[in-house]
């Protein structure tokens, strides 16, 4: 029984240890900054393959919708088009809330409605946010493909492969994206406004919870209050409940020996957002953005990853 638990202790000893030797052999201290785009060989020999941020400006000067989108324009464009529109009483979306994950309420909206309310021309209870993915920048906005490029190049050279989604991104200044990954090489462009980005590399998850959480979604009833709609028949979502801003370190002290990354990317910048990295999202208000996944290679890194996140589990007490 002893050597049972020395041994386990052991392994709680490695998990604690390894993102700090990770950080100081392979992340930067700041997310770097590159003046211009490198070539697609350079680019993935110094960034994806190492599974590094940076982010890089000058890379899509070209495109007219750095000029042209307005929100004047965009009505323009898009009129009374309906569009997915995400609502919440607080602006998070995706997010664990009082136990449960908890969804925004998907509105199909008008596009001028929704410019309405964000430009506070009318009022309307809770926060709102065109942040759909699944390509809806390709589905729900077609009409703006000829103000910017279907793929990044270079980056599709440097992948040997078009992206799987490009995604359009409006919406208030409370509206905030929980921390969470993706599986995905992501290339988040600001075309104006700025985000800010809170970072941490896939190795920090020994020090970041992960819990299981029945799912439910936001519905706001006729009398404007917003209401929590059980979804007793779907699986639990594997999801965060941590809030890097204000961390509840009584609950989770392991977070304590994290070191997130900031970085706020400007109208113009293009963040490289590498696969498995931990992110949490803040805007100003009315920012436009643009991003492209494109899928990640489920290769031996991710495999290292998979046994991380698993001993990390094994390791964690129910």
């Amino acid at each position: 029984m002893a050597e049972a638990e020395a041994a386990v202790e052991a392994v709680r000893r490695c998990l604690a240890s390894f993102p700090e030797e990770a950080r100081e052999l392979c992340f930067p201290e700041s997310v770097p900054y590159l003046d211009s785009p490198p070539s697609p060989l350079q680019f993935f020999r110094e960034w994806v393959c190492p599974n590094k941020p940076c982010v890089i400006r000058n890379a899509f000067n070209h495109w007219p919708a750095l000029k042209r989108w307005t929100l004047d324009y965009l009505r323009e464009i898009m009129g009374e088009k309906l569009v997915s529109v995400a609502v919440t009483p607080n602006g998070y979306a995706d997010a664990v809330y009082q136990d449960w994950f908890v969804m925004p309420e998907e509105r199909l909206t008008p596009f001028s409605a929704f410019l309405d309310i964000l430009e506070k021309k009318v009022t309307s209870p809770g926060v709102f946010y065109v942040q759909k993915q699944c390509s809806n920048l390709t589905e729900e906005f077609p009409e703006l493909m000829d103000d910017l490029e279907p793929e990044i190049p270079w980056m599709s050279e440097a992948l040997g492969k078009k992206p799987d989604a490009v995604n359009f991104w409006l919406g208030e200044s409370a509206a905030v994206t929980s921390l969470h990954k993706d599986h995905y090489e992501n290339l988040y462009c600001v075309i104006s406004g700025e985000k800010h980005f809170l970072l941490h590399p896939p190795s920090d998850r020994p020090f970041i919870p992960h819990e299981l959480y029945p799912p439910a979604t936001y519905h706001i009833s006729e009398d404007g209050n917003f209401e929590i709609v059980m979804d007793k028949m779907s699986e639990k979502v594997p999801w965060i409940p941590l809030d890097p801003l204000n961390p509840d370190l009584e609950r989770y002290p392991e977070y304590a020996q994290a070191k997130p990354l900031r970085c706020t990317v400007k109208s113009g910048e293009m963040l490289y957002l590498p696969s498995l990295w931990f992110h949490h999202v803040q805007q100003s208000h009315g920012c436009i953005a643009v991003n492209y996944w494109y899928d990640m290679e489920y290769d031996l890194k991710y495999s290292y990853y998979q046994l991380l996140d698993s001993l990390t589990k094994a390791m964690t007490p129910t």
